[in-house]
């Protein structure tokens, strides 16, 4: 999905990682490692409605503004086939019988405050379990991806980081920036 690629583009800083969220911010780094220079910062941005793929861009034009520079931003939901896609809760889901699901990430890269997003989508199919495991990170513990016996919160968390729909969006960012030989003008700092 992503944009074709010109001339390398020298970014005036590191990517600023847009999260409040400490637990998506250690995935993140754990998926990343030192494969992009970003650091991280929390904006209070607007709750917006709509569709993933363009929540995602409208938070990245607007966290590009508010710190005038590169920024990544995130947006995931977990979405029911009996819903036809639509996210929601998973008391919704009760009266249905098909209890498949997906799990998708969105990250959308602005290079700077007027520059257009760009898009990166991760989808990981599975299906909609009683609740099992930690109940630290979202949804984790009623999501079970197609083919293992654990729900994401049950698995160890390298091997969640292997097959999660963050991880197959963060490997199209990787592929991305590998891809633009994007430069840093300034010294890329130490991840924050």
């Amino acid at each position: 999905m992503a944009a074709t690629v010109r001339a390398a583009a020298a970014l005036s800083q590191p990517v600023t990682f847009v999260t409040g969220n400490a637990k998506k911010l250690e995935e993140v780094r754990a998926i990343l490692g030192n494969s992009i220079p970003f650091r991280s910062l929390k904006i209070d941005l607007p709750e917006l409605q709509g569709e993933p793929e363009d929540i995602s861009k409208e938070k990245a034009r607007l966290a590009a503004k508010e710190v005038s520079g590169p920024v990544l931003v995130e947006d995931t939901c977990l979405c029911f086939n009996a819903l036809k896609g639509l996210p929601g809760l998973n008391n919704l889901l009760m009266a249905y019988e098909d209890k498949s699901a997906y799990a998708l990430c969105v990250f959308s890269l602005a290079l700077g405050p007027n520059a257009d997003p760009i898009t990166f989508l991760g989808k990981t199919p599975g299906k909609i379990v009683p609740s099992r495991g930690p109940n630290d990170f979202g949804w984790d513990p009623i999501f079970q991806p197609d083919g293992y016996d654990q729900t994401y919160a049950e698995m160890p968390k390298e091997e969640k980081n292997n097959i999660s729909h963050r991880s197959r969006a963060l490997a199209l960012v990787k592929s991305h920036f590998a891809e633009a030989k994007y430069t840093f003008e300034t010294e890329p700092s130490i991840q924050q």
